[in-house]
């Protein structure tokens, strides 16, 4: 009898950390973590996170690109929306809620476009010489991801209809409406007729851009999808879990109490860094870049439309305009990603380029 009949594929461990992730989350939730749990529980945060990118990546295989990046995107956005209107509604004071999902949607956007496409970009260039992807298909995403950061984080700074960085009612209706505009036209021209330009640009000596491996059966894709959407939740629940440790630990060092979110949001976005890398040692450069800017446009498009329905419930303020530190810092971004997209290729440069403005975003977080 051979191995692989030997050996059950319910035995695997992908197939086993998300059920166990989901477990932990439920004995562990609204409960005081002691330090050596909240080791365990990072161990099993670990796990869930790598079990995502190997399900997210079945999946993917099966159905192709540019739906397997635009399908690990959207559920981890959704998910990572649920928790943030969750937090909103139920917990913490009104001065913590109030730049919550401001916070939270900035990080996600400067990880994306700055930590995750730097790190595509190193590792495809490091591979292959210079990262080559399509210049129609990424500068459609970025200017998409760019739009919707005006429209959402910016204009709220600046407009005078109520006080402080914030909207009024019909202004944040309308950003809402517009962002969901923004995100379903992308959807559309990203897996219709243009779909060729979100697919790996095929180079010699690259691989095959769906993998060297037949694609799953239905049934293992289906298996794999459920598998990645337990996983999905266990990630974000366990971040969510692990944040009294993580506001306890960055108490401790002297760090302001806005950097728990960039601590949180990197958690949650571990799936798509970890996926997005795999792919550009793959020489698949356009994969990764579709996950970066595919998650920042879901992080803006999908979390004003929930706040602003949330809002209904919600007493306070809900400020969402940037400071000036952070436009500078989103400022910066578009025009270096600008530079990096138009010609459809890069070198190592463009990728620590974009890490370093990473780096100066959680230095200045850190130190404001």
């Amino acid at each position: 009898m051979s191995d692989a009949r030997r050996r059950s594929p319910l035995l695997s461990w992908t197939v086993l950390a998300p059920p166990v992730a989901l477990l932990v989350l439920a004995l562990t939730w609204g409960h005081h973590i002691d330090t050596w749990l909240a080791v365990v529980i990072a161990l099993v945060l670990a796990g869930a996170v790598l079990a995502a990118v190997h399900h997210a990546e079945v999946v993917a295989h099966r159905v192709g690109e540019p739906y397997g990046s635009l399908l690990l995107a959207v559920a981890v956005t959704v998910i990572e929306v649920g928790l943030i209107v969750t937090l909103m509604i139920s917990g913490g004071s009104e001065s913590e809620t109030a730049s919550l999902a401001r916070d939270t949607v900035f990080a996600a956007v400067m990880i994306t476009t700055n930590g995750i496409v730097g790190l595509s970009l190193l590792l495809g260039a490091i591979r292959s010489g210079t990262a080559r992807f399509h210049p129609e298909g990424s500068g459609a995403a970025l200017a998409t991801v760019a739009t919707l950061s005006a429209l959402a984080l910016v204009l709220p700074t600046f407009t005078t209809s109520a006080r402080g960085p914030e909207f009024s009612g019909s202004q944040l209706t309308f950003a809402a409406l517009a962002s969901l505009a923004l995100y379903g036209m992308f959807v559309f021209t990203q897996t219709g007729r243009h779909r060729d330009f979100f697919l790996p640009v095929e180079s010699r000596g690259s691989a095959d851009p769906d993998g060297h491996a037949p694609p799953a059966t239905t049934r293992a894709a289906l298996v794999s999808l459920g598998l990645l959407l337990v996983a999905l939740v266990g990630v974000v629940g366990l971040a969510k879990v692990e944040s009294h440790t993580i506001e306890s630990a960055v108490d401790a060092v002297g760090f302001p109490p806005s950097f728990v979110g960039v601590v949180i949001a990197l958690l949650v976005l571990a799936p798509e860094t970890l996926a997005a890398g795999r792919a550009s040692r793959r020489r698949q450069v356009q994969i990764s870049l579709n996950l970066a800017y595919g998650s920042a446009m879901a992080s803006i498009g999908l979390t004003i439309p929930a706040i602003a329905v949330a809002s209904i419930w919600l007493k306070g303020p809900l400020l969402l305009g940037l400071g000036s530190t952070q436009l500078v810092l989103l400022a910066i971004t578009v025009c270096v990603s600008i530079l990096t997209v138009v010609p459809g290729r890069a070198t190592r440069l463009q990728g620590g380029v974009h890490l370093v403005l990473l780096a100066a975003f959680v230095f200045l977080a850190i130190n404001p």
